[in-house]
Formats: structure tokens, sequence, C-alpha cells
């Protein structure tokens, strides 16, 4: 039997109901979050349509969605209340397209491309490079110029809404409250057009300048270490930490330029980490930026990190993102033409600070770490401890240099072993100089506009698709929730499920 549902009285419903949406990022962890709802949560849907890089191994969109995407455990719920509606469900209403986000007209010919136009009714945009420190011209183009591709497709189709997802932290280093409105560049240098949108264009040429002439002069690894290096140096120069979220940041602003006569919501979360309750709690895919440091601690690699105990930690439960995702879409789909900024967040309506935060892991893991069989092999023997970035700097750099000497010394001798503790300093270096930014925080996100929407679409929305962060209990979330779905998801073998491609149930 197809999915059926009763909730008539729903605005999110109506809106989607018979529409066509595409969706892009879904072998990412949050897009198959936003997949799995709209298949458990919107049965009347009319079609998600998903835009999926062919690889080495699976060329075609639709082979590459059986194996690595309809496998996932974010569907197990699915297939335990109906495993015949839900693939039903995907025979009839997930069409996959081999395409590159990246690419003029993702890589399809011109007919092919007016055709997937005019069938769509919506876009989500969830495709982005996360790594915070990637190679600049890899970033650039996945997290800002191929959005020229997405405003091409929203013309193409009589002014498409977009639902871009982006990140709070395109806040960058400002301080203080950062509100649900356009991020102006902590340390300034970008002009500003007379709509208020930033113009990124000449911004955009600098930085191919730059990658051109690091290109000229570097090949291989050396070449990639320069490119992450003027990443870096170009993002903490106009006031982010990192290249992700600066060219984040160039992405919004490149969409409010080109789809000043379309609908579009830049959806911004915080730190995405496991499920608060869909489609099952703890649901995670992978080490998440808060996970890279836990996982380390457990393996006893990690024991101080730089960080501001007081400072305001904001981690958003999954669900809670997708379901923000599909609010926006429906307003985009049922609302005039606008242009929206909503941030997922906890920050200012549920506060935790990073000393609550490691105080409920710490207790947790001494209490119950044997709980936890995959995370911890052992009890933790030592504290996990925050400190300032100066003394933490000193300590590292104090404790680093006699034994690397030592380890040297070792290497002269003939021993091939390289000291454990240094190996663990050198982990702990890596970690803080990627992660010690949203470690010591002296920003808050507020999420008034996001709380406002989910008023606008009713109560019953409102509890089928929840947005608010006041709903965690952050002892039994961070203790009970999250570290066991670490441990089952993200730490445990992927149990598959193979699916019959169309082609393979053609044949039989």
């Amino acid at each position: 039997m197809p999915y059926t549902v009763e909730n008539s009285g729903s605005n999110v419903l109506k809106a989607l109901k018979g529409k066509h949406v595409l969706i892009t990022g879904t072998t990412g962890f949050l897009g198959k979050v936003v997949l799995e709802k709209l298949i458990r949560a919107v049965p009347d849907i009319g079609g998600i349509h998903l835009l999926i890089r062919g690889n080495r191994r699976h060329p075609d969109a639709e082979d590459r969605f059986v194996n690595e995407i309809a496998c996932s455990s974010v569907f197990e719920r699915l297939k335990m209340d109906d495993q015949d509606a839900f693939e039903l469900f995907l025979e009839q209403k997930v069409h996959c397209v081999t395409g590159e986000v990246t690419e003029p007209h993702f890589g399809l010919s011109e007919s092919r491309f007016q055709e997937l136009a005019g069938r769509l009714d919506a876009v989500i945009n969830s495709a982005a490079s996360v790594n915070f420190r990637e190679e600049l011209d890899k970033a650039l183009q996945i997290n800002a110029l191929c959005l020229n591709n997405i405003i091409d497709l929203s013309r193409a189709g009589g002014e498409l809404p977009v639902v871009q997802v982006s990140t709070c932290y395109v806040n960058g280093m400002n301080p203080g409250l950062a509100r649900e409105a356009t991020v102006s560049p902590a340390h300034g240098g970008i002009s500003r057009d007379s709509e208020g949108a930033y113009e990124v264009d000449e911004l955009i040429h600098l930085l191919q300048d730059k990658i051109a002439d690091v290109k000229a002069r570097y090949s291989g690894q050396v070449l990639e270490k320069k490119l992450v290096e003027l990443g870096i140096r170009e993002a903490n120069h106009y006031g982010w930490s990192d290249t992700y979220t600066f060219t984040k940041w160039m992405g919004e602003q490149i969409l409010a330029r080109g789809l000043k006569a379309s609908s579009l919501t830049v959806l911004r979360p915080s730190i995405i980490e496991s499920a608060l309750e869909e489609p099952a709690p703890g649901w995670i895919e992978g080490v998440k930026v808060a996970d890279a440091i836990i996982l380390a601690y457990a393996r006893e690699k990690v024991a101080l990190f730089p960080g501001k105990r007081s400072g305001i930690i904001d981690v958003i439960p999954a669900d809670l993102v997708g379901n923000s995702i599909i609010l926006s879409l429906a307003e985009s789909l049922s609302a005039p033409t606008a242009h929206r900024i909503y941030q997922c967040c906890s920050g200012s309506g549920n506060p935790i600070n990073l000393g609550e935060f490691i105080d409920h892991l710490m207790a947790e893991a001494k209490e119950n770490y044997a709980t936890y069989d995959k995370l911890f092999y052992r009890q933790p023997r030592k504290p996990f401890i925050a400190v300032n970035r100066r003394l933490f700097d000193t300590m590292m750099s104090g404790a680093r240099l006699p034994l690397k000497v030592f380890n040297q010394a070792l290497k002269l001798a003939g021993s091939e072993r390289e000291l454990k503790a240094l190996r663990n300093i050198d982990t702990t270096l890596s970690l803080a100089t990627i992660f010690g930014f949203y470690t010591a925080p002296d920003y808050v996100f507020d999420n008034a506009q996001l709380l406002e929407l989910a008023d606008r679409m009713g109560e019953l929305d409102r509890n089928l698709f929840p947005v608010d962060a006041r709903r965690i209990d952050w002892p039994t979330y961070l203790r009970k929730i999250h570290l066991a779905g670490l441990n089952k998801y993200a730490l445990s073998e992927r149990k598959l499920y193979r699916l019959k491609t169309r082609k393979q149930r053609k044949a039989a």
C-alpha cells in the first residue's frame, strides 16, 4: 500500500501536494534526512527529483542512489513500517538525474535541462563542501560559483523558488547576537549595492587570479597545501575562520543578486548533530564537527583543547534542521515572492555553554563508558579540559618540543616507531586548528524568524515538523541519545539494503 496521511489540515501538506521538487546533496547527511522526512510525512508530494553526480563505481545516478543512498540506515524506519510502500514510492515518485551541480546546465544537454526545469515547482540546494580546510578553488566552485547554475535552473523553470542550505557560521568573526539577516564581513573590504547585497563578483575575480598564480607556481601535494593555505588566509583577511564559511557566505550573495525576481529562502543551521527523534533518536551518519573531538577523547588521543567554557556552543539535531527546510519549502510555494533568511539553532532559545556540554559527556563517559563499546575501548583515564587559546598554545608547544627531540633521537638510533605522546599532541593540534574557532564562541545565533514561521504554519505543523530547540533536554540528548547514536550508527558497520534498480525490475 502507498503511504497515506490523515492530516488534511496541515498547511505544509497542502502546499506540497502534487508538487515536484529537485534536491541536490542527497548523498550527504542532511540531504538524506530531508529526503526521508518527505517520503514519510509528505506522501502526496508530486515527485522528488535527485541530482546525483555519478562516480567511478556508479556512473549512473540511479545506480548510485541504490547503492549509496537507498541502503542508508536513515530509511530503516520506512522499511520496517512498510517496505512495499517504500519501494513503491521510490518507483513512482523518486526520479534520479545524473548531473553535476558545478557544471553549466548540470552537465545536461540544453533540451534535457529545459525539460527538467519545466517539470519542477521548487529547488532545495543542500550540496556543499563542508571541509573547513578545502582547497580554495574547490570550495569556491561547490559553495559559491555553482549557485549560478541553480539560478539558471530557477529562471528556466519560470522563476522557481529556491531553498538554499547555508550555515549560521557565515556570521564569521562578528561578535554578539547574530540575527537572521544579511551578514557584513567582520573585517570589511567588500562593497555593497544599493539593494543591500554584497558585490562579490570583483572579490571572486581577485580570488581566481590568486588561485591561478598559485597553480602556476606549484604542483602535486604542494599545490593542494598552498591552495588550502590561500583559502584560510583570504577567509581570515575578510573576517571568517575558514574557507567553508567564507565561500558559503559568497554563495548567499550570489543567490540574493541572481534571484531578485524569485522566491529565495536561505536556511542556516548551526552545528548539525544526531537526530533528536526522527527517523530514530540518535540517528547520524559519519563523524561530525563535535564528534571528531569526542572520538579523539574516547580513544585517548585528546584531553586538552582550546575553548571558552562560558561560550554558547550551538548544536542542533538533524531532524529539526530537516523540518526547517521543509517548512521553508512549503512557505516558498504558498507565499508571495520574497527573500527570507532563517536560522535553525539552539543558542538563543535553549542555550548550553561549552562547559556544560563537556561536563555532560564526561559524566556519561565516566559512568557508562562500557555501554558505548564502539566509542570507548575503556574508561577514560583523564578529564577533558578546555583552556583559553594562549594557554593551550603555550602548553602544547612546551610539551611537543622535548618529545620531538626525543623522537628524532630514537629514529637516529634505528627506531621506526613514533612516540604515541607526540602523535597525540599532533592530533590535538590538528583538531584545534580546524575546530578551535567553534569551541571559543563569542556570538549567539538568533532564530526568532524561524519560530515565527512555525507559528504561522499552525499547531498541527509545529507537531508534524518541529523546529524549536526548546524541545531538547540537553542532559538526555547528549548523554543518552547522541552518544548512543554515535555508537550505533556512526561507528557501526552499515547493513546494506539492496534495492533493485528500475532497469533490474524491467529485466525481471
